[in-house]
């Protein structure tokens, strides 16, 4: 089945799947804004969709057996350390503005594959009932 979505969709049913996950990474640190020594994080998108694809610099790695470990999952959830613009006295590394900034510009992206997608089950539900209700 996964692969009849990645053919009807391309990238974005991946995408969905990182732009959630940076979604949940992003509220993360803003419920940690106050942590004294919490340090922001955030999800390398481009690496994350490119290991998530197969299109990353590095020989991608397949299940071979059932109950192996998936490595695509695990690289798209490998997270990153955000470089502070601010440097605080308690070591803490969030800054509200810059989380909620791109806390926003992540939900936008997030509709966008949605709405690609259901633009694409539309279309095919028209191909499929001559456009009939």
């Amino acid at each position: 089945m996964s692969s009849i979505n990645d053919n009807l969709f391309g990238l974005h049913t991946q995408a969905l799947d990182t732009w959630q996950r940076r979604s949940e990474v992003l509220a993360s640190n803003l419920a940690n804004a106050d942590t004294p020594g919490y340090l922001a994080r955030d999800v390398d998108f481009k690496k994350a969709l490119a290991s998530a694809s197969g299109n990353g610099n590095t020989l991608a790695m397949t299940i071979t057996q059932p109950g192996q470990i998936n490595p695509q999952a695990q690289s798209a959830q490998q997270l990153a350390y955000r470089a502070p613009t601010q440097p605080s006295m308690d070591g803490n590394t969030v800054d509200t503005q810059v989380e909620q900034a791109n806390f926003a510009a992540n939900g936008v992206h997030y509709q966008a594959s949605l709405s690609f997608i259901t633009a694409q089950i539309h279309m095919l539900r028209t191909a499929i009932t001559g456009g009939q209700s």
